[in-house]
C-alpha cells in the first residue's frame, strides 16, 4: 500500500474556498480506482495549513489518478489559493 501526504498552505482568505473544493471532490477521489482512503487534516497551530492523506493500492494507481483530467482540473482550481509551494510525500506501508 502507498500512502500519500500532501501539505498545503493557503492564503488565509482562501481557506473556506479550499474546504469547499475538497468537500466537493472528495467522494470522486475516494471512488477512483485504487484509492482506499482519502481525508483532509488541518494543522493544529496553523489554521491555513492542511494535509491530504490518501491510501492507494500502489504507485501505478496513484499516478493514474494524478494523470487524470479530473486531477488536473481540481489542481488548477486549488493551486491558485496557495500561499506557499505544497510538499508531497509518498510512503510505503
Amino acid at each position: 500500500m502507498l500512502i500519500r501526504i500532501v501539505r498545503m498552505t493557503f492564503k488565509p482568505e482562501e481557506v473556506e474556498n479550499f474546504k469547499s473544493i475538497f468537500n466537493e471532490v472528495q467522494p470522486t477521489i475516494a471512488d477512483f480506482e485504487g484509492c482506499l482512503h482519502v481525508e483532509l487534516l488541518r494543522d493544529s497551530k496553523n489554521t491555513n495549513v492542511f494535509y491530504t492523506l490518501s491510501h492507494w493500492l500502489d504507485e501505478k494507481r496513484l499516478n493514474q489518478y494524478r494523470d487524470s483530467n479530473f486531477f488536473r482540473a481540481t489542481w488548477g482550481k486549488t493551486k491558485v489559493l496557495f500561499a506557499d509551494k505544497p510538499t508531497a510525500y509518498s510512503l510505503l506501508k
